[in-house]
């Protein structure tokens, strides 16, 4: 069978970007209002995706597999290779860790509906590392396959979800604008964008064709901008901002946008489209995540890829998250907490980095290249300040008006 690895790649792109963020996103862009968000949308992703060309230019020049860690010691030392390591795997396994546990209340759920049979807390949260780790051991290939199936899905219950709310919408809840919560927004958007990670195993699996790479990357990444507006519609035209079931009150009780929906939206195909859309915009991601992390442990530790290598690579992947979900889950909400500021570092700051010291670049060592790289640079560090800020506390003043209705 021919396998059309342009298509997949593609897929694998849109797979990664879109997960269990974009049932915050709704929530997060509440606050600007519709046509706000679309600018932040627009311009998240514009940044997102030339650090991502910047990520693939550097990693095309080496001849053999790089992942990360053999791109940034290369291109910028060895105190590029200690940073990165730290975020890379707090940031990795952070979102493995989430995964899992988000996973496990669907899939008790779905247990006890088809069975009665009440699955215990352990057995929930090994679920989907049993049922989907085993295409991560496989590599790219099985990855690919068991993406497009997913992706099937997610798309199919998208639609389901969306095909029965036009008619609840209310245009003149999308009439709201306020630009002053902006900063707020934008961390959690940077992340919803985050496929870079993607990368280093696509550029072998699409044989290192640079055109085919680059025209990849825009399309996976548009298919996602596309989907995330078209959300917003639904879930800011349906939810109202302030009152009972409401955005602002999801974001105080730290819930997705689809729990205030279902509520005011009482159907049944909702509800059955809201928990399969939720399932598989977790898995999706997983698989993407999990298959770079994956990747990255083999190259940073120089793991040979026979099949006791990927078994040890493997193991690397899932028990360090399996073991901190069980049994300190906390550490990994904090580090959730900051997931903006490690990608705004990981995928914008150094990629920008790496391509400055890319001498083989005609383009990146003209004056033209440097304003660009620093524009990406310095945008990198205002979503670090602002991710901060946002969980220091800082910026609740631009919100509290918002609270106070709820």
């Amino acid at each position: 069978m021919r396998i059309n690895h342009f298509f997949g790649g593609i897929l694998l792109i849109s797979g990664t970007t879109i997960g269990a963020g974009m049932l915050a996103l709704p929530v997060m862009t509440s606050f600007v209002g519709f046509f706000p968000s679309i600018l932040i949308f627009s311009t998240c992703w514009l940044f997102m995706l030339l650090s991502a060309y910047f990520f693939l230019d550097v990693n095309l020049t080496f001849k053999e597999e790089a992942n990360f860690i053999s791109m940034v010691q290369k291109t910028i030392g060895n105190w590029g290779k200690i940073l990165s390591w730290i975020i890379y795997l707090l940031l990795l396994y952070s979102l493995t860790a989430a995964y899992i546990a988000a996973s496990a209340p669907l899939f008790a759920s779905a247990i006890e509906s088809l069975t009665g049979y009440q699955l215990p807390d352990f057995l929930a949260w090994l679920s989907l590392p049993i049922l989907f780790g085993g295409f991560v051991y496989l590599g790219t290939l099985g990855v690919d396959l068991m993406n497009r199936l997913l992706m099937v899905g997610l798309c199919f219950s998208f639609v389901l979800l969306v095909g029965f709310l036009p008619s609840h919408i209310d245009p003149q809840l999308l009439t709201h604008i306020d630009f002053s919560p902006t900063l707020i927004a934008i961390p959690v958007v940077i992340t919803s964008f985050g496929y870079h990670i993607i990368i280093p195993s696509l550029t072998t699996y699409m044989n290192h064709d640079r055109k085919k790479l680059r025209l990849a990357l825009l399309l996976g990444s548009l298919i996602p901008l596309l989907i995330y507006i078209l959300w917003e519609v639904v879930i800011l035209g349906i939810v109202p901002l302030e009152g009972k079931y409401s955005l602002v009150g999801a974001w105080k009780g730290g819930i997705s946008a689809t729990s205030p929906l279902v509520h005011i939206v009482n159907n049944k195909w909702i509800r059955i489209g809201a928990n399969f859309f939720s399932f598989f915009a977790i898995v999706t991601s997983f698989l993407g995540v999990t298959l770079s992390l994956s990747d990255f442990l083999t190259d940073g530790l120089k793991i040979k890829k026979s099949w006791e290598g990927r078994l040890f690579a493997w193991m690397l992947t899932f028990i360090p998250p399996i073991l901190f979900v069980f049994t300190y889950e906390r550490g990994f909400i904090i580090a959730l907490e900051y997931a903006g500021a490690f990608v705004a570092i990981l995928l914008i700051f150094f990629p920008a980095l790496m391509a400055w010291h890319l001498k083989t670049s005609k383009y990146y060592q003209s004056f033209k290249g440097r304003i660009l790289l620093l524009a990406v640079m310095l945008f990198a560090i205002l979503v670090v300040v602002t991710d901060v800020a946002a969980q220091g506390g800082y910026l609740k003043p631009l919100i509290s008006k918002y609270l106070n209705n709820v």
